[in-house]
């Protein structure tokens, strides 16, 4: 980090984590919420002319309807695999490529669904329970049923075997080892593939360049703000690199002890807000 404090005045755009650091927690994945005073504080972040960007693991089915409650310049999805640059002109059909994007609209980092499919077949040929998937345009070709995750989001089943996955480039798999399977899934994880686990419990893996810091650097040069600039925003361990990438890194108070061990600063939980009092003491 840069060492860019809130006092320096120095700040040009603010980068959100949405579960667990701005979202409010709910029972279930569904039940999660964005405040009133967390979309107010964001609007009047963005009224007072500093840059806004969510940076979220959630694919467009489930993060698209906060991202059009919120003035962002940016939504980084899917922990990188795809930036959109234009929300305020986005939907469902555009951002899953259900109907062409304008030059530049859209930024995608993935891999050929082909090779997704040929890295699933050999995961289950050594641990054949495992519940594995391919997250490609929003729908989940998977070999279990999603719902018993998430209640929402659309899915297939698929033995991936060839022809059974559209051609097309996948934004990741998703990987629910047991306790037995988790060691030895470690070891058979191709090269070209790195690995984030989300909430300890779902693994991703994806294009050594799709994560939220490369995603960060991405938007920065877009928007034309330094990355010594910038805030993130973070709770998991997945936000650790974006959170050092960044200018100033600010865990919220129920964060993950590795996250509030490297942040320079600590707001108050996501249930309290934090997010929204950092923003309305430090820039407002």
């Amino acid at each position: 980090m840069t060492g860019v404090t809130a006092r320096d005045g120095d700040i040009r755009m603010v980068v959100a984590d949405l579960d667990g650091t701005l979202l409010h927690g709910g029972a279930t994945f569904e039940e999660r919420y964005l405040s009133d005073r967390s979309v107010d504080a964001v609007r009047r972040l963005h009224d007072a002319g500093y840059r806004f960007a969510i940076a979220t693991a959630r694919p467009v089915s489930t993060g698209l309807a906060f991202a059009e409650k919120l003035p962002a310049d940016a939504v980084i999805y899917l922990n990188g695999a795809l930036i959109d640059f234009g929300p305020a002109h986005s939907d469902f059909d555009l951002l899953t490529g259900k109907r062409p994007a304008p030059d530049g609209h859209l930024t995608k980092i993935g891999f050929p669904s082909a090779r997704a499919c040929e890295v699933c077949r050999g995961f289950l040929r050594e641990l054949p329970g495992l519940k594995v998937g391919i997250v490609m345009d929003d729908v989940r070709y998977t070999n279990f049923d999603v719902s018993v995750y998430w209640k929402t989001q659309t899915w297939r089943y698929t033995d991936f075997s060839d022809g059974d996955v559209p051609t097309g480039v996948a934004d990741k798999l998703i990987v629910f080892p047991d306790a037995e399977q988790w060691t030895r899934l470690e070891t058979l994880v191709p090269d070209d593939f790195d690995v984030h686990v989300s909430e300890g419990t779902m693994w991703m893996l994806m294009s050594p360049q799709a994560n939220k810091e490369h995603a960060l650097r991405i938007v920065c040069d877009r928007l034309d703000v330094p990355l010594a600039r910038t805030v993130t925003f973070g709770d998991d361990v997945i936000d650790i690199a974006m959170m050092r990438e960044s200018g100033l890194g600010v865990a919220v108070a129920n964060a993950n002890p590795d996250v509030l061990a490297i942040a320079d600063e600590t707001c108050p939980a996501n249930d309290d807000d934090g997010v929204a009092q950092w923003i309305e003491t430090h820039l407002l």
